[in-house]
């Protein structure tokens, strides 16, 4: 655990325990941290703020370089320890930490060139001002991260936070603590003068006493149904938030598509990280003239993944619960009337979910509407694109969504209702660091990585500088008619003509 310097370190005497989610084992326990706790590592963090602050674009970006390096450095350590808590093989556990390391290292690098003071161009009625802007750190940021990608998501804020000039306080998932540990400590080693980055671990009570607390703003990422109590305890102090929830998303394939490859990005979207992933495909829309061929292609693809042993490519369900989610869906798909070309309710053992495929599923079926995070795909034959479009758009989610087409997928992604579409690649808008990545509807709201990601963790200071004095005195009780008349000349010259 991370904490603040030594006169405000939490007493802590509740702890609980993390268990490795495919044999159950005791991995790791850690302290509850209460609200007293939160406040104190909150209150050192205001602290630690202002020298962050204080060092500039480029003194930070130096610090975070280094932190940078020390993950790099950690890298096997850390995917292990990502593999004991949440179950996801230690190959994928270090493709997510080398995409963390990408936005890490963009957010140093342009913090200044989004953030910085920059000049702004004056009107002709304001001309006698200079005008600039820049965007402000906001102090003290809480983060509430996930344990599906506990280095990549979090990381997504966390690293954006700080570019931007906040101190962190972290709360990763109960289900992976230790990774938020983890990280917390490579900063410190990076950075030991100040608590800048901060972790607090425990349940449901200790994120919502980091809602509740002197934070200047919440990044959260998790379910919806979670998002909206997040939303409920930042409202008592109109502490603004940053919704990164859940997904339903789905991949298009049009009739003149690469079926193989489209095969191939179904089976990653939906299966890796044995679905638990909030971008994961978990609905697939296919043209009436390829549905047969590309259904081929994609039973033949999944047929080779599996679950459960050690060299599996495919981990646990992480949570216990999310099992019984899992087969709810499939057992009402089946019930009315959906078929299971791979797997289905007998594909569920222990705390492993083999891969399964439904077809003619119902559109209502909670297979469809629900997010599943589970490794399933619905395949659902269209008539057309106008069809698919219709349907990937008729969920209340907005996350994601993937295009395969060779002539017009820039048209169908163009069409669909969602935070970011990749054609004929699964999820290459969250891999690219200057993207922003977020959602719209029950998908949440505001963006990480890229620009939109460093503005997030911010406020805009506007800032004006009379230069002369005015040739029209606006703002003032010496404005007399002969002015009236000169701006209103104006309004009408500017701003009365009609384009044609």
């Amino acid at each position: 655990m991370s904490v603040s310097t030594d006169s405000c370190a939490p007493s802590v005497v509740e702890t609980f325990d993390v268990h490795d989610p495919a044999t159950g084992a005791v991995v790791g326990t850690y302290p509850v941290h209460d609200r007293h706790d939160v406040d104190a590592v909150v209150s050192s963090a205001h602290a630690a703020a202002a020298w962050w602050r204080d060092l500039g674009f480029a003194g930070r970006a130096r610090y975070l370089d280094a932190w940078r390096s020390e993950i790099a450095s950690g890298r096997d350590q850390l995917a292990q320890l990502i593999h004991r808590e949440m179950g996801k093989p230690i190959s994928d556990a270090k493709l997510e930490i080398a995409m963390a390391l990408e936005h890490l290292r963009w957010a140093a690098r342009n913090a200044e060139k989004v953030l910085g003071r920059r000049t702004v161009p004056s009107s002709l009625l304001t001309v006698n001002h200079a005008a600039t802007v820049e965007y402000l750190p906001l102090g003290v940021v809480g983060v509430i991260g996930p344990w599906n990608y506990p280095v990549f998501t979090p990381l997504g804020s966390i690293s954006f936070a700080l570019a931007a000039g906040n101190a962190v306080v972290f709360k990763p998932s109960e289900y992976t603590p230790g990774v938020g540990s983890w990280l917390a400590e490579a900063f410190t080693r990076t950075a030991p003068a100040e608590p800048v980055l901060q972790v607090i671990t425990g349940l449901a009570d200790t994120g919502n006493a980091l809602c509740r607390s002197d934070v200047g703003k919440i990044g959260f990422t998790g379910s919806s149904a979670t998002g909206k109590l997040v939303m409920a305890a930042c409202a008592e102090n109109l502490t603004p938030v940053l919704m990164e929830c859940g997904g339903k998303d789905a991949l298009i394939v049009d009739a003149d598509a690469d079926l193989e490859a489209a095969a191939d990005a179904a089976v990653w979207g939906g299966l890796s990280n044995a679905g638990q992933t909030c971008l994961a495909v978990e609905r697939v829309y296919v043209h009436t003239a390829v549905y047969e061929k590309f259904l081929a292609e994609l039973v033949a693809a999944a047929s080779e993944i599996h679950a459960g042993a050690a060299d599996s490519q495919i981990g646990p369900i992480t949570m216990p619960k999310q099992l019984a989610i899992v087969r709810h869906h499939i057992e009402d798909a089946l019930a009315r009337g959906a078929r299971a070309l791979l797997g289905g309710t007998d594909a569920i053992d222990r705390q492993f979910v083999q891969p399964t495929i439904l077809v003619d599923v119902p559109e209502d079926a909670a297979a469809v509407t629900e997010e599943t995070f589970g490794p399933t795909l619905t395949v659902t034959k269209v008539r057309d694109m106008d069809e698919a479009v219709e349907l990937v758009n008729r969920g209340t989610y907005g996350l994601g969504a993937t295009v395969f087409a060779r002539r017009r997928g820039r048209d169908i992604a163009d069409r669909i209702r969602a935070g970011g579409t990749s054609i004929n690649a699964f999820v290459a808008h969250a891999t690219i660091p200057g993207l922003p990545l977020g959602g719209v509807g029950a998908s949440g709201f505001g963006r990480v990585h890229g620009p939109d990601g460093l503005v997030e963790f911010t406020y805009a200071k506007a800032t004006t500088r009379q230069r002369f004095p005015a040739p029209l005195p606006l703002t003032s009780f010496r404005r007399d008619h002969r002015v009236d008349t000169i701006v209103d000349l104006l309004v009408a010259v500017l701003h009365g003509r009609k384009r044609r």
